[in-house]
């Protein structure tokens, strides 16, 4: 498939996805304590070309920073006062976690809210990344880049629902597998809702 189609099928998927998500979608939030009132957030999903396939990046978080240790995310991280609007903060934060020119994205849209159990409120933003990208990483930050084709990612056949004790409660979350990376918790669940727009 060329890769401009996969972009357009992105694109007109986002101008769908309107419905807000939440790490707490798959459990009975009647028994679950009260959340903290939640700080606004945003993140780039960046999608590149590879050899005419979409690819999305991902980072590995170092094990020292204080929120998502060693977990799988979306480059960004909080609002800050100069950021004029969710597209600025995702920008700003990919270009310090992984030296993404922002000038080099092309924004496709942007996704509906997504509440964290951690107490954030993040707006996905999704970006075709235009020209040829090397990784630079903000190494107290980022551990590790790498890639995940689109197509894999948007197949639902490949998420899967998983449990474990979390505040007395049980907590239900989506996982989905690459290679010997597990992603779960809020950047599945968002990659859930892509794969959900992707997959009408």
């Amino acid at each position: 498939m060329p890769d401009i189609s996969q972009f357009d099928r992105v694109k007109s998927a986002i101008e769908g996805w309107t419905e807000a998500t939440s790490d707490l979608d798959l459990m009975n939030r009647a028994d679950l304590p009260g959340s903290i009132p939640p700080s606004s957030a945003s993140v780039l999903i960046p999608i590149i070309a590879r050899e005419g396939e979409a690819n999305v990046i991902l980072t590995r978080r170092t094990t020292t920073v204080k929120h998502h240790a060693g977990q799988i995310s979306f480059p960004g991280g909080r609002m800050e006062e100069q950021d004029k609007k969710p597209e600025s903060t995702a920008l700003r934060e990919a270009q310090e976690e992984i030296g993404l020119d922002p000038r080099n994205v092309e924004i496709l849209g942007r996704g509906p809210l997504h509440e964290t159990s951690t107490g954030f409120l993040i707006a996905p933003i999704v970006g075709r990344i235009i020209s040829d990208f090397s990784p630079v990483l903000q190494e107290d930050e980022v551990a590790e880049v790498f890639e995940v084709p689109l197509l894999f990612l948007a197949d639902l056949g490949n998420y899967r629902i998983e449990c474990r004790e979390w505040r007395g409660a049980k907590r239900y979350f989506y996982v989905i597998d690459f290679r010997n990376y597990r992603i779960w918790g809020a950047t599945a669940r968002i990659l859930y809702g892509m794969a959900e727009r992707l997959s009408v």
